[in-house]
């Protein structure tokens, strides 16, 4: 039987060169967009918190950002807690809000589908998170189409 003689992993220990950059740090010229749009369920995995990330990211580097929230993509921006709203259940129970938040004071637009928010979740307007707009389910494709007129990135944010 073979022998492990490697010593156990401690703490402080790198597993990979996390500083080696490969591409340019890649910035926005001036006016240029981005739209992230979520179709994806608060908690069902963790595309919906790195996209969060990403749109703060591009959000940074000088892109004019916006996130969509349509489908039960919506469910990332209610407001959430327990035993009261706010609160946090347990840790990373408000990371969708937090991050949220955190991308709209730093200037980022947030949208959710009013008819995803109500006929599919049950939800009213004042369910959503502070600053987040509630738009008419007809904006959803109109959103869209306005950055893809003004040639913004987008990324979508799906999941089955």
């Amino acid at each position: 039987m073979p022998a492990v003689t490697a010593p156990a992993h401690k703490k402080g220990d790198f597993f990979v060169d996390y500083e080696e950059k490969v591409f340019e740090d890649v910035k926005a010229k001036s006016g240029e967009k981005a739209l992230v749009t979520f179709h994806t369920v608060a908690f069902e995995g963790s595309i919906g918190l790195v996209n969060l990330l990403q749109a703060k990211r591009l959000l940074r580097k000088g892109f004019e950002t916006s996130v969509l929230l349509y489908g039960p993509g919506v469910t990332l921006g209610i407001q959430r807690g327990f035993p009261t709203i706010g609160d946090e259940a347990f840790p990373g129970h408000q990371n969708f809000n937090n991050q949220l938040k955190a991308f709209m004071d730093e200037g980022g637009k947030v949208y959710a589908c009013r008819f995803a928010l109500q006929a599919l979740y049950g939800h009213g307007e004042p369910s959503l998170q502070p600053g987040i707009r509630p738009i008419n389910p007809l904006d959803v494709l109109d959103l869209i189409l306005l950055h893809r007129n003004d040639n913004a990135f987008m990324l979508h944010t799906w999941t089955v």
